[in-house]
């Protein structure tokens, strides 16, 4: 959201509408539960000490763990509250159906999908600009509602070694999309003007923000990229959540960084929401040109 005392006036995807934002997600939701039923859920994944079998059910929708119907009530209350702990909320779900069968688990990934359309559907459109408290801070209903493609096509990639489909095309742009919204959002909330895109041989999508909200919009091959990050979308999304370090990927030539310096007024984002997507790329840039030890942050949880 804007700066604190301030109401947006832009909302990024938000002001897209349902009809986009949701074709992105539900599409996303379609390709992960596609290959969570292609996998062994008992196999481990890249993730320490998850099973596939634990990969899904954090995705999955239960008694115990609605999220999306928490955010629902948080914007309908006006975007109160703090945000939820993921790692502690991870790992009591996740303990908790540790011997759900498969079934049960295609189950509720199936119901937390059925929960993203109905609310699609559903409710009224006046909550999708609403805020709502989501893990990393207070965020537009439909832009964490977005905000769900990215953590599929993340989790798509992690289920890709057990022997998983690729991530669709469309669903890795969806996730890009999802990332650069946050993003935005997070950097007007700190008062930064500036923008990024991310971008890859299939194009991408860049934001804009400054004190009066953020603007997401969608970018081909080819187009200047000004300051960018630039990757297969694979590799950006992998390298947003930690899976691979970017320092590495810029020394090997798989990403490259265009206007460094302006990826460093972002960086500060990372200090004020530790948990961000991509906030091992902003710290890159606080790590070219300030010369830190290590990246300064990492993706909060798994997702």
């Amino acid at each position: 959201m804007a700066r604190r005392g301030k109401t947006p006036t832009t909302h990024g995807m938000a002001d897209a509408g349902r009809a986009e934002v949701g074709g992105m997600v539900l599409g996303a939701w379609d390709a992960f539960i596609a290959s969570a039923g292609t996998v062994d859920l008992d196999r481990p994944t890249r993730l320490p000490g998850w099973r596939a079998h634990e990969v899904c059910v954090h995705l999955g929708c239960w008694d115990d763990h609605t999220a999306l119907a928490d955010l629902i009530a948080s914007a309908r209350a006006g975007g109160t509250g703090t945000p939820p702990d993921v790692d502690g909320t991870n790992a009591r779900v996740t303990a908790a159906h540790r011997d759900a069968s498969r079934e049960e688990v295609l189950a509720a990934l199936r119901r937390n999908r059925a929960a993203t359309a109905a609310y699609l559907a559903e409710d009224p459109t006046e909550l999708d600009t609403a805020p709502t408290v989501a893990t990393v801070g207070t965020l537009p209903l439909l832009s964490v509602v977005l905000g769900q493609a990215y953590e599929l096509a993340v989790h798509g990639l992690d289920l890709v070694p057990l022997g998983a489909p690729p991530v669709p095309a469309e669903v890795l742009q969806s996730g890009l999309a999802a990332l650069a919204d946050v993003t935005g959002a997070l950097a007007s909330s700190c008062g930064i003007t500036g923008g990024v895109t991310l971008t890859t041989p299939d194009g991408g999508w860049a934001f804009a923000a400054d004190d009066d909200g953020w603007t997401v919009r969608r970018v081909g091959p080819g187009d200047p990229p000004g300051t960018a990050v630039e990757a297969d979308a694979a590799l950006l999304l992998e390298a947003a959540s930690g899976r691979v370090n970017p320092v590495a990927a810029v020394a090997r030539r798989r990403l490259k960084v265009h206007d460094i310096g302006g990826l460093l007024q972002l960086a500060p984002i990372v200090s004020a929401a530790p948990g961000i997507p991509g906030g091992p790329i902003l710290s890159l840039a606080a790590r070219t040109l300030g010369g830190a030890g290590g990246l300064l942050g990492r993706l909060r949880g798994r997702g």
